[in-house]
């Protein structure tokens, strides 16, 4: 069984939102950091947002103001609601699960290969 699965991607106009979701199956809800990672072909994966076990959102300042992650407790669902869209944001977006209880720097997850689960991805393109 897939443990962590995205969806909500799809084609918008630059200023546009989007809502993408991961469900979060088993154990990991109550025990991992939960991380938005986005990766476009050509270019560095990059860490978007966190949420660690503590409730506390962290994101990347490129989109600070425009993005926002939450949580679902019931439905074991992490939310990315992604306002004011731009061309720069086009990617594929995944959720994955660092096992610290604290999430790393966002720049960490660039280059740090420590996760413990990832999901398949949605994608997210943006058009001008």
């Amino acid at each position: 069984q897939d443990q962590l699965v995205e969806s909500g991607g799809g084609s918008v106009q630059a200023g546009g939102s989007l809502r993408l979701s991961c469900a979060v199956f088993g154990y990991i809800w109550d025990n991992y950091c939960l991380v938005w990672i986005r990766q476009s072909p050509g270019k560095e994966r990059e860490g978007v947002a966190t949420f660690d076990l503590y409730g506390r959102p962290g994101y990347v300042d490129s989109v600070k103001g425009r993005f926002t992650v939450s949580k679902d407790n019931a439905k074991q669902i992490l939310y990315l609601q992604m306002d004011n869209l731009k061309p720069e944001d086009t990617a594929n977006y995944y959720c994955a699960a660092d096992p610290g209880r604290l999430c790393r720097p966002l720049a960490d997850y660039a280059y740090w290969d420590g996760l413990s689960y990832r999901g398949k991805g949605t994608q997210v393109t943006v058009s001008s």
